[in-house]
């Protein structure tokens, strides 16, 4: 299993940042974190809002935490919105269950962290996140 090292990590940032130059999105946050739910990476474009690290890293975490991709955890919060208040409440507010946060994964499936964008919408974000996985080598679990 690969190992997901702070030179993969941020070369992932990068290239989800120019995704988001060649589509012309507004300005991007994105965080990467290790399966632990630790921060490795975290770029916010200028222009980019305030709040903005706090929602990429929550769609991060909480893909990490859920074990699913964003996308997922959107169909069940819609169809299970009490559980979900439920476990923003466990998490202490750190996650946001949309399509932005995607899952990691390497070429067997294993786990090896996730990526969390902020900034567009939430489908922009999540394209902006799997072409970055992808074009690194890895698979990225969207849910």
């Amino acid at each position: 299993m690969q190992a997901l090292s702070l030179s993969l990590a941020s070369r992932i940032v990068d290239l989800a940042l120019e995704k988001a130059r060649a589509i012309d999105c507004k300005p991007l946050t994105v965080a990467v974190l290790d399966t632990g739910g630790h921060l490795l990476v975290l770029k916010r474009e200028d222009g980019s809002g305030i709040l903005r690290p706090q929602i990429a890293i929550a769609k991060a975490w909480g893909v990490l935490g859920m074990g699913l991709g964003g996308r997922t955890l959107a169909e069940r919060a819609t169809a299970a919105p009490a559980f979900f208040s439920a476990l923003g409440d466990i998490s202490g507010g750190r996650m946001a269950p949309v399509p932005g946060g995607v899952l990691l994964r390497d070429g067997g499936g294993n786990l090896l962290g996730s990526v969390g964008i902020s900034g567009d919408t939430s489908d922009t974000d999540e394209t902006c996140a799997v072409f970055a996985i992808e074009s690194s080598g890895l698979k990225a679990d969207p849910g």
